[in-house]
């Protein structure tokens, strides 16, 4: 089969390494794609909002199914578009990706069918929010309403703090704001729960934690997510049956009743308080980097599983997993997720990676044979291991051994799970 991979970060890379260990496919095309990818799969230079163009390759090329990783085209209507021109995708509808592309959608989803999830109000405008704001109990949570790239969210500690982030959010620090969500704040501890599902059946795909301040401890400001590891060290079955029970399926059940089936990947991100979760928000497609986590420990033939999705026939399929643990930790330039430098040399060729030690590009780019750094988040490292803390400690040691003068990472990623 040919496949197609739309998108250009270490998610896409995650995604093309699993295609290509299947006997099932010939090729793998990536759009845009990043130089990871380029050494397994054919990186197609097309912009990623310009449907038509893609459309026009996927065609002229016979691809036989395209797997959309990232958000923005999801929301922006991809799979509906090539589904007009019988082209096979995998992922989310327009309306189904509004769980991601609207919080407040998720937000009124949520009390319709009873769906636990933080308290919360919508602000039309920065009057209402301020004013709401002076009556309220600290810390609280101020959320940009559409997509963000995972940095739309400020906790706050203070009224100063959560003012400042009203008057950001409706100044369009994160596109044109016609309202923003307001919503209590939570204590507990975050999980990352996945599901896959093909409209009609839907199956549990492993659970993770990421770690999205850019400083060790937790600290700093929020990034696209620094590492992760998986499985989360919350899950139990018990749990499992209370986020399937009380989350998923009220949400599948509510997207049904708008018409709605869901089709591709689920990703849950839960405040789990004293047993309990909670929802805190829905991302429509596999996480970044919990992907990166999670894939390597996947037994079942990738494509298998996709294709299954795709024919609504995951009833059949029994999903087999590595009983490892996994541990990935994000190199960045230097500056991020402020001002950084592009175009900066990486040199990868003294590596030896043994079969379960992954190095996943994401803001990477090829120039005349050379790998260039072209992003915050450069590269993802990935250890597969029987132990958290070997994992992280082969993780490091390859991490050393790429020595990237312009980079720097956290080197406690996991630390909730690792004895010292």
């Amino acid at each position: 089969m040919k496949i197609g991979v739309v998108g250009n970060g270490g998610r896409e890379h995650a995604l093309c390494l699993s295609l290509k260990n299947s006997n099932k496919v010939k090729k793998i095309y990536c759009f845009p794609g990043n130089a990871g990818t380029s050494f397994i799969a054919t990186n197609i230079n097309i912009d990623t909002n310009n449907f038509k163009k893609l459309k026009e390759f996927i065609l002229q090329n016979k691809i036989d199914l395209v797997i959309i990783g990232p958000e923005k085209p999801l929301v922006d209507g991809i799979v509906d578009y090539l589904k007009k021109f019988n082209i096979k995708v995998f992922g989310p509808s327009k309306i189904a990706s509004k769980l991601e592309g609207s919080k407040i959608f998720t937000k009124k989803l949520c009390k319709k069918y009873k769906i636990p999830t933080a308290k919360f109000g919508v602000f039309l405008n920065r009057k209402e929010a301020l004013k709401f704001l002076k009556n309220s109990n600290f810390p609280i949570v101020v959320k940009a309403d559409g997509l963000a790239a995972g940095k739309g969210v400020y906790i706050c500690e203070n009224i100063k703090e959560a003012s400042k982030a009203v008057n950001e959010v409706f100044e369009g620090k994160f596109g044109k704001a016609r309202n923003l969500l307001i919503e209590e704040f939570l204590t507990g501890e975050e999980m990352s729960f996945f599901v896959i599902s093909d409209g009609k059946n839907y199956k549990i795909f492993g659970t993770a934690q990421d770690h999205k301040r850019v400083f060790e401890g937790d600290k700093g400001k929020n990034t696209g997510g620094m590492g992760a590891y998986s499985p989360s060290r919350l899950e139990t079955q018990e749990l499992n049956h209370k986020i399937i029970q009380r989350i998923i399926e009220p949400t599948l059940k509510g997207l049904k009743e708008l018409d709605c089936e869901y089709k591709g990947f689920l990703y849950a991100g839960l405040m789990i308080v004293d047993g309990e979760p909670f929802l805190i928000e829905y991302n429509v497609r596999m996480g970044d980097p919990e992907c990166q986590t999670l894939l390597p420990k996947l037994k079942t033939d990738f494509l298998t599983i996709i294709k299954k999705s795709v024919e609504q026939k995951l009833h059949k399929l029994n999903i087999e997993w590595y009983d490892d643990k996994s541990i990935c930790i994000v190199l960045c330039s230097k500056g991020y997720p402020d001002t950084y430098k592009n175009n900066i040399p990486l040199n990868l060729k003294k590596l030896n990676l043994k079969n379960n030690q992954f190095i996943f590009h994401a803001g990477t780019k090829m120039h005349k044979n050379e790998i260039l750094s072209n992003g915050g988040r450069v590269l993802n490292v990935v250890t597969r291991s029987k132990s958290f803390k070997l994992a992280r400690k082969d993780t490091i040691r390859i991490l050393k051994k790429i020595d990237w003068k312009n980079g720097f990472y956290r080197k406690d990623i996991g630390y909730k799970v690792i004895e010292k």
